[in-house]
């Protein structure tokens, strides 16, 4: 049987299907940069999208279901093998599986014209067939510990067939349980894929810096009492988010996750920006957790949008660009190294989370806030597409 490298090169198609990083990251990218673009024409009534949703449900799912998805599925395809040690997929069957990702964001932009059954089949048959595609290989390779990513991966799922569920009956979306679902299996891959990956990450540069303070390794017993303790806030908040319950349990998760960030060094990881991004990326899930915890039990402090923002925006949205940053260089044989234009990137994106954060807490200035916080997403990951693009889109040695 031929390696992943072997099969990679035995593709003399277009370079962007020679990996599943490399469509999905670069299409997920300008995606979040368009979507987001197209939603402040929404507001400012300079475009009138023919979607059946209105301008927040559309934006919520462009991000929660379209985004996020795509990054999810460009780590997974390049991670699975590693896992298994089977195939990766590559070439035309990638690029079906991208232009069925592609076809969902279509779908729901024009679901005005099409009915709600058919919008919602092709925006779900992407995440549905790559989870096929895992549970397939997770079953090939015997390779059980991960059958944890597939749970999540179904979770999100079943999440976008809710919000459609509840935004063809004429509810607000956006704050409905796909909403919240979708967002709690978002941390959720963050909270146990980022538990492992930035530990692991952080411990071997330690080690090659001669460093003798290292992180605790990963998923000990503190470790997995921290991810119950989030399981069970994202559940209780997913079912009753104003019950004082789901505030204690949130400030709970948030303290827990502190001190999990805490055991892995990442004050020593100031000088490698690649590296530091993802411990700032990884606090947000915390703070997200107090400020939404807060939010529940203090109403009249902050919005419990403003707080969902850092998550979404800043937990998710930081570590999914700190985890593309770090792939696209390591696979395309770079320098693992973040030189001023991504460190500028990080920058743009971590501005963006705390202007929504800052409009959520000084609701006079919200409108400046809400314009810089657009301007700072749109920066970021058409900064991400315009530098890694060239990177993505063309072959390696």
């Amino acid at each position: 049987m031929s390696s992943s490298a072997e099969q990679m090169r035995k593709w003399q198609g277009p370079a962007i299907l020679s990996y599943g990083f490399r469509p999905f990251f670069f299409l997920g990218a300008v995606w979040a940069a368009l979507a987001m673009l197209l939603w402040v024409f929404m507001l400012a009534g300079l475009l009138d999208l023919p979607t059946a949703f209105d301008p927040v449900s559309w934006h919520a799912h462009a991000l929660i279901f379209g985004y996020l998805p795509a990054i999810v599925t460009g780590f997974l395809l390049t991670a699975v093998p590693n896992w298994t040690g089977r195939l990766p997929v590559v070439g035309w069957p990638l690029g079906g599986l991208v232009g069925l990702w592609l076809l969902g964001r279509l779908a729901v932009s024009v679901s005005a014209v099409l009915p709600p059954v058919l919008t919602a089949l092709l925006d779900l048959s992407a995440p549905a067939l790559l989870a096929g595609l895992m549970a397939r290989e997770i079953i090939a390779g015997k390779n059980w510990r991960n059958l944890i990513v597939l749970g999540m991966l179904a979770v999100l799922i079943l999440a976008d067939v809710i919000f459609h569920i509840e935004a063809a009956a004429g509810e607000y979306a956006p704050q409905g349980f796909g909403a919240r679902l979708g967002l709690g299996a978002g941390i959720m891959m963050i909270a146990v894929i980022g538990g492992r990956i930035v530990p692991s990450f952080t411990r071997n540069w330690l080690v090659k810096q001669g460093r003798k303070n290292l992180p605790v390794p990963p998923m000990q017993k503190f470790d997995k009492a921290a991810l119950l303790i989030l399981l069970a806030a994202l559940l209780s908040w997913f079912a009753l988010p104003e019950l004082i319950l789901s505030g204690l349990l949130l400030l709970a998760a948030g303290g827990a996750h502190l001190i999990r960030l805490s055991r892995w060094s990442g004050v020593q990881t100031l000088a490698n920006p690649l590296l530091a991004v993802m411990h700032l990326a990884y606090f947000l899930l915390p703070l997200g957790a107090l400020m939404l915890g807060a939010a529940i039990l203090l109403p009249g402090l902050l919005m419990p949008a403003a707080a969902q923002h850092i998550w979404m925006a800043g937990a998710i949205g930081l570590m999914t660009l700190a985890v593309m940053t770090r792939a696209t260089l390591g696979h395309t044989g770079q320098p693992l190294a973040a030189g001023a234009a991504t460190v500028a990137i990080y920058a743009a994106v971590l501005i963006s989370v705390m202007a929504r954060l800052a409009a959520g807490l000084l609701p006079e200035a919200a409108t400046a806030f809400y314009h810089l916080s657009a301007l700072g997403w749109i920066i970021g990951f058409a900064g991400f597409a315009m530098r890694y693009g060239p990177l993505l889109l063309t072959r390696t040695r």
